[in-house]
């Protein structure tokens, strides 16, 4: 039991004896001391007053008393208005160091056969392009939210559904067979999701000029939309595609193929992974007969045109498309078809969807839908909905090629780091391979950090070097406190110091900071739980860097190896061990390496 736990249960109890009433220990007002009180757990007493009937004063002295008594880790307590700050022992915090240095997962709750089953799908690429920033801050999201979900003690599945199919898809295809000359990735020297996103971009520069042709002929937009023939060779395309047609389905095969190694790379690249990868070529099938099977039970109704749609007045809002007239399928459908083949092949205890926040209404449907389709967990699915994220010069377009595809990014960031790195002399007598490694994890850390330290439900701005910068709230900053700390261990050891782990704690009494600095590290379970709880990455970053932050002036205040009293000595190597551990935990929460030297 935590000591928050054993607090409020025992001021729970001074309730009952001290003035008779039944107080729900959930409900105890306990928090963390302000930075600028004295102690380091609070009791609002305000609340308690129509309790006690007596003054705060009095009723803080009552509980605290009864607190100092009962409870032997509270060394003192100071009351200050209506407000009672409790201040643990130095016993206390050396046994919450203790538990940090010697439990191999400190602060993760560990998942057995019987924890819930949590699938959390990220990424939901299209095949009709590559990866570019906003799939990067997705699955960046997807794959550290994984981590949080399973360091809860939950069982996790991490899921894709990969877009493969749609008009989407056939303007690449179609782009490809006009004007591709018979191009491939190899003959073309590009990614193959590179060139199959260029031959999209091409598809949407032709289909503008047919337009403009055709308004120059009188037509009126809308008219020129209808009319052109462009679109609907793509319309007929995704027709034959649905009724397989040997030829198209083996040029969607084969560009699909190209795609894929292209992803492939990329997610390696940005060290993210997946145990199961769905397809809507497959779900949207399944999609459509339970659509009908709900047309024929009066769920949905058809118009006079053929397609079919669900009405959701009396959900308070608007209809719904599931089939146009011609038959094919709309997005929803493949959805609705994806839960279902998820639900049948894993005994999902929860669903999590991690998808921009643009998809709210979307996501709101399927939860109706699959509840009017009378699926018991379509109620309880889970959009995790994040802002986008944009450049300072503002946002991108797929059609018009003004993405920041993923691939340039990364490289652009690791020549960042490089350049950074070699200006402030980080890496100087490193061999190249060495150095090499080192900037792809400072890129690759800078990266990740910089995107999931903000809110995800917040919109963003991306500033590569900003980023990467060695100072401040960036990822860099982080991994060159855990490399200090990994320093401050390979000097301990070059001065014949003992290092040895069970040996380092002692009882001694602590300065402020080093109190502080235990504090912080006695709170990472908290975090982790609470950034479990309301789906936050950025609650663990931004834990993460307060830590460096205490941690670098306890650096800076007090010897650590230059230390003469040996207790004292072994006592701050023991924190700073248990720093660097909940660092690198923390970091790994986000998806992000830390590098021994630096």
């Amino acid at each position: 039991m935590g000591i928050e736990q054993q607090i409020k249960e025992v001021v729970a109890r001074a309730i009952k004896e001290l003035y008779g009433a039944d107080f729900e220990v959930e409900k105890v007002p306990l928090e963390r001391t302000r930075k600028d009180q004295p102690g380091d757990f609070t009791v609002v007493v305000f609340p308690l007053l129509r309790i006690s009937r007596k003054k705060p004063e009095e009723t803080g002295a009552e509980i605290g008393d009864f607190l100092k008594r009962e409870c032997p880790d509270i060394a003192s307590y100071e009351v200050i208005k209506g407000f009672l700050n409790l201040t643990l022992s130095h016993h206390y915090w050396l046994s919450v160091l203790k538990e940090a240095v010697s439990t191999e997962n400190f602060g993760f709750t560990e998942a057995t056969e019987a924890s819930p089953l949590v699938m959390i799908e990220y990424s939901s690429p299209n095949t009709n392009k590559p990866l570019h920033l906003g799939h990067i801050r997705n699955n960046l999201l997807g794959y550290s939210l994984s981590r949080i979900v399973a360091a809860n003690g939950n069982r996790v599945v991490k899921t894709n559904i990969v877009n493969d199919r749609g008009i989407h898809i056939c303007k690449s295809m179609l782009a490809w067979k006009k004007w591709g000359n018979k191009q491939t990735p190899e003959s073309a020297g590009k990614k193959g999701d590179h060139l199959v996103g260029d031959f999209y971009v091409k598809f949407d520069q032709e289909y503008k000029k047919e337009l403009a042709q055709l308004m120059d002929q009188g037509l009126s937009k809308e008219e020129a939309e209808k009319e052109s023939r462009l679109m609907q060779e793509a319309r007929d395309m995704l027709r034959a595609w649905e009724a397989g047609d040997p030829e198209v389905v083996e040029l969607w095969k084969t560009m699909n193929g190209w795609v894929y190694e292209g992803f492939d790379q990329t997610y390696k690249a940005l060290g993210v992974d997946f145990d199961k990868i769905y397809y809507e070529s497959q779900t949207y099938k399944v999609g459509r007969e339970l659509v009908l099977e709900g047309l024929d039970k009066g769920l949905f109704y058809r118009r006079e045109d053929g397609s079919v749609w669900a009405d959701l007045s009396q959900n308070g809002l608007d209809e719904k498309l599931l089939l146009r007239s011609d038959g094919t399928s709309v997005y929803m459908t493949q959805d609705i078809g994806t839960a279902r083949m998820r639900f049948d092949d894993y005994n999902i205890d929860k669903m999590v969807y991690v998808v921009g926040n643009e998809q709210d209404y979307h996501f709101k449907v399927l939860s109706i839908l699959l509840d009017r389709l009378g699926f018991e967990w379509g109620k309880s699915l889970m959009h995790f909905s994040y802002g986008m994220v944009e450049l300072p010069e503002g946002k991108m377009k797929s059609r018009e090629g003004t993405v920041v595809d993923a691939d340039d990014l990364i490289e652009d960031m690791v020549n960042t780091a490089r350049e950074m790195s070699k200006e402030l002399g980080k890496l100087d007598g490193y061999t190249d391979e060495e150095a090499e490694r080192i900037y792809r994890i400072i890129a690759l850390g800078a990266l990740k950090y910089f995107i999931l330290k903000v809110d995800p439900r917040k919109n963003m701005t991306f500033n590569p070097r900003e980023s990467i910068d060695f100072n401040g709230n960036t990822g860099p900053f982080i991994q060159y406190t855990y490399a200090r700390v990994r320093s401050i261990f390979r000097k301990a050891k070059e001065k014949g110091i003992d290092t040895s782990i069970e040996n380092l704690v002692r009882e001694v009494s602590l300065t402020p900071k080093e109190t502080e600095v235990m504090k912080m590290i006695g709170n990472f379970p908290n975090v982790v739980k609470e950034a479990g709880e309301v789906y936050s990455p950025a609650l663990i970053a931004n834990y993460v860097y307060d830590l460096a932050k205490e941690f670098n002036q306890f650096y800076h205040e007090l010897p650590i190896v230059y230390e003469k009293d040996e207790a004292l000595r072994a006592n701050r190597l023991a924190l700073t061990y248990a720093v660097g551990k909940t660092i690198r935990q923390g970091m790994w929460l986000l998806g992000i390496d830390v590098p021994e030297r630096m």
